[in-house]
C-alpha cells in the first residue's frame, strides 16, 4: 500500500503541473453534467420549474438554439484569446527572463481553472442542443439545463475578465519573482525547521562511506522527490545506513553511483528503495528550493545582458537573492535524516559555498562593470556576512572570499576610479 501510494502521489505530482491536466478534468466534469442534467429533465424537472418560475423559461425552440449557439460561438472565441494568451506570457517569459520559469508558469492553477472553465461549459452546451428541437415548445423545452448554460456562459464572461486581469500582472517580473520566491521560502523554512528538531550530536554522527556498496540506476533524470519516511523505515527493518550521493534537484545519469549502502542489498531491497524515489524531466521549486536560487539569478543576468540591458530587474532579483541566502544560512549543510535518536539516512546536498557561488559567478560576470549593480553585491554580502543566526561558523569565511573575488572583478572592469573607491568604501569584509 505504501508503495502504491508513494507512485500515486508522484503520478498526481506530475500530471498536475501540465497545461492540459485541469481542463480535461473540468471537461470531463462539463459532459457528465450534461447527461445528469438530461436524467433530471426526464422527471419534468423544467416543468416544475414552469410553474414557479415561467419567467425563467424561453419561449420557443428557435429562440433557445439561436441563444445556446451564440453562447458556444463566443466561448470558443473567449478560449482561443485565452489560449493565445497564455503562448504569449510564456513566449515573452522564456525570451525576457529565463526559460527555467515556463514549467512554473504552465502549471499556474488559476488559468488552467478558467481555460478548464471554457472546456466544460463548451462541452455541456453541445449536448444541451442535442435535446432541442427547432418547433419545440415552452412546456416540452429543458427549462432548466438551458438556464444553467446561460448561467454557465455569464459565468465564463466573468471568468475571462479575471483572466485578462491575471494575465496582466502574471507578466510582471515583480509578481513572477514574488511567485519564486515564496515557494521557495516555504519550501526551505520547511526543511529548516525539520533539521532544528533533530538531535544535532546525531546530525554530525553519521560514519565515512568510502568502504560501502555502491549501487547505480538504470534511469536518467532529475532527482525530483523522495519518500524520507520511508526509506528511513526502511533502513531501521534492514539495520543499514544509505547515503544518497546526488543532490536533490540535479540530474542523475544512468549507470552512475546513485546509492551508498553499510550492508549489501539484495536487488529486491533495492527495488524497495527505489520505488520510494522519483525521478523526473522537469524541476519545480515546491519541490527543490535550490531551483529557486538558480532562476532569480538567471533572471538578474538575462537582465543585465546587452540585448535586454534591464539594471532595475537586477536589482529586485539581488535583493530576493539576499533574503533566501539569509534563510539557507540557517540550515545546515549534512542532509541527515534520524529516526529514534539515530543518523539512518544522509542525503548529498548542495552545500553553501557551492550555492553562493553559482550565483556570484555568473552576477560577477555579468554586472562587474555596472558599479550600482556592483554596489547592490556587496550590500549584499555585507548583510549576508553580518547575520547574528547561521548554522555553520564557514559560511562568513565563504561570503568573505566571495567579496574578495567580486571587489577583484569589479576593480578590473571599472574604468571611472571614483566608482571603484566608492564600492571599496562600501565593502565591510573585503579584508
Amino acid at each position: 500500500m505504501k508503495k502504491l501510494y508513494v507512485r500515486l502521489k508522484t503520478f498526481f505530482n506530475t500530471i498536475q503541473g501540465k497545461i492540459a491536466f485541469y481542463p480535461t478534468l473540468f471537461a470531463f466534469i462539463g459532459f457528465n453534467l450534461a447527461f445528469v442534467m438530461a436524467w433530471l429533465e426526464e422527471s419534468e424537472v423544467s416543468k416544475m420549474l414552469l410553474e414557479r418560475a415561467p419567467q425563467l423559461m424561453l419561449e420557443d425552440g428557435d429562440t433557445v438554439l439561436t441563444i445556446m449557439s451564440a453562447c458556444i460561438g463566443g466561448i470558443i472565441s473567449m478560449m482561443v484569446f485565452s489560449f493565445s494568451m497564455v503562448m504569449l506570457l510564456l513566449s515573452q517569459a522564456s525570451s525576457n527572463f529565463s526559460p527555467r520559469l515556463l514549467p512554473g508558469l504552465i502549471s499556474d492553477k488559476k488559468n488552467q481553472f478558467i481555460l478548464g472553465i471554457y472546456l466544460a461549459t463548451i462541452i455541456y452546451l453541445i449536448f444541451i442542443l442535442f435535446s432541442i428541437e427547432p418547433d419545440d415548445k415552452k412546456y416540452t423545452l429543458p427549462g432548466l439545463s438551458i438556464l444553467l448554460g446561460i448561467v454557465a456562459t455569464l459565468v465564463c464572461l466573468a471568468a475571462f475578465i479575471y483572466f485578462i486581469h491575471n494575465m496582466s500582472q502574471s507578466i510582471q517580473i515583480t509578481n513572477i519573482l514574488d511567485t519564486i520566491f515564496y515557494k521557495s521560502k516555504a519550501r526551505l523554512q520547511f526543511v529548516t525547521n525539520e533539521e532544528e528538531e533533530k538531535d544535532p550530536v546525531e546530525l554530525n554522527s553519521f560514519p565515512a562511506t568510502d568502504d560501502w556498496y555502491e549501487y547505480t540506476i538504470n534511469t536518467s533524470g532529475y532527482f525530483q522527490n523522495i519518500s524520507l519516511k520511508n526509506i528511513t523505515k526502511f533502513c531501521k527493518a534492514n539495520e543499514t545506513r544509505i547515503y544518497i550521493t546526488i543532490p536533490k534537484g540535479l540530474f542523475v545519469l544512468q549507470h552512475t553511483p546513485f546509492i551508498k549502502s553499510e550492508k549489501e542489498l539484495t536487488k529486491e531491497q533495492l527495488e524497495d528503495i527505489y520505488d520510494n524515489i522519483n525521478f523526473a524531466r522537469g524541476e519545480f521549486v515546491e519541490d527543490n528550493y535550490i531551483l529557486a536560487f538558480k532562476q532569480i539569478t538567471e533572471i538578474a543576468v538575462k537582465a543585465m545582458s546587452p540585448g535586454v540591458n534591464d539594471p532595475g530587474t537586477a536589482i529586485n532579483a539581488i535583493d530576493y537573492l539576499t533574503e533566501l541566502f539569509a534563510l539557507r544560512m540557517r540550515k545546515n549543510d549534512n542532509g541527515v535524516m534520524t529516526a529514534d535518536n539515530k543518523a539512518w539516512l544522509r542525503i548529498a546536498i548542495v552545500p553553501f559555498e557551492e550555492l553562493l557561488y553559482t550565483s556570484m559567478a555568473s552576477l560577477r560576470t555579468y554586472c562587474k562593470h555596472d558599479p550600482v549593480l556592483v554596489e547592490k553585491l556587496v550590500w549584499m554580502l555585507n548583510y549576508l556576512y553580518n547575520q547574528k543566526i547561521y548554522k555553520n561558523e564557514t559560511y562568513k569565511g565563504t561570503i568573505a572570499k566571495e567579496m574578495k573575488t567580486l571587489l577583484k572583478d569589479a576593480k578590473s572592469s571599472m574604468a571611472n576610479k571614483q566608482d571603484w573607491k566608492k564600492v571599496k568604501k562600501m565593502s565591510a569584509i573585503s579584508s
